[in-house]
């Protein structure tokens, strides 16, 4: 499934800036700005499924490093540019998953997780994953759309043009969170929760930050 994702987001990174990124703007916005809260200039930060790199970029000035993955080359390709017509310096865009040996154990301050986890299969080991390359009291910051959740009609439709792609295997599977279901997969492990803000702009979907309790 992995190669059919891959696939999937390297077909849409020419259009992703002008379709994801304008199209939820308002959650794009909030989410930074509930971010921010919890950076400061020496930590370190894996910007996990980066896409096209916008908030790795935007976060940039409020870190030391960013260690910004993803398994798509072409959004690397396309995050790289900007990153470089912005002069910015202090993220490394690479393509990779949160797997790579690369990571090393216990050296990060914060991993994001951007509108990633409905997106994965082994979403419990990725978690557990994240916890060992925390460093102790470390943060975890992810948004989630949750689509068990109150959702526009609009939406609903888009969304079932997506399960028929899936069916027919062109098109990675989505997981339909509930806010509580989201909440309960992050505590599984040794993270917990120290914010959480649920909201709505049409599409349902929660932030949240987790400290390593290890």
């Amino acid at each position: 499934m992995i190669n059919t994702a891959e696939k999937v987001f390297d077909r849409a990174a020419k259009s992703y800036d002008q379709t994801e990124e304008v199209r939820f703007k308002h959650y794009t916005l909030k989410t930074l700005e509930n971010t921010k809260k919890y950076l400061n200039a020496n930590y370190i930060v894996i910007d996990y499924g980066c896409a096209t790199g916008t908030k790795a970029i935007e976060l940039a000035s409020k870190v030391r490093q960013i260690h910004a993955i993803d398994i798509s080359s072409k959004m690397i390709d396309l995050a790289k540019r900007k990153a470089n017509k912005c002069n910015i310096e202090n993220v490394d865009f690479s393509q990779a998953t949160i797997f790579d040996e690369r990571l090393i154990r216990k050296s990060f301050d914060v991993i994001l997780a951007f509108n990633i986890l409905h997106l994965l299969e082994d979403n419990q080991n990725v978690v557990k994953r994240i916890t060992e390359l925390l460093k102790p009291g470390g943060l975890f910051i992810s948004t989630t759309p949750c689509l068990r959740e109150k959702m526009s009609f609009r939406n609903k439709w888009v969304f079932s043009l997506f399960v028929l792609l899936m069916k027919i295997g062109l098109f990675p599977s989505i997981k339909r969170y509930k806010f509580n279901e989201i909440e309960g997969l992050i505590t599984k492990g040794n993270l917990q929760i120290v914010d959480t803000e649920k909201s709505y702009h049409g599409l349902s979907g929660c932030f949240i930050a987790a400290r390593n309790k290890i």
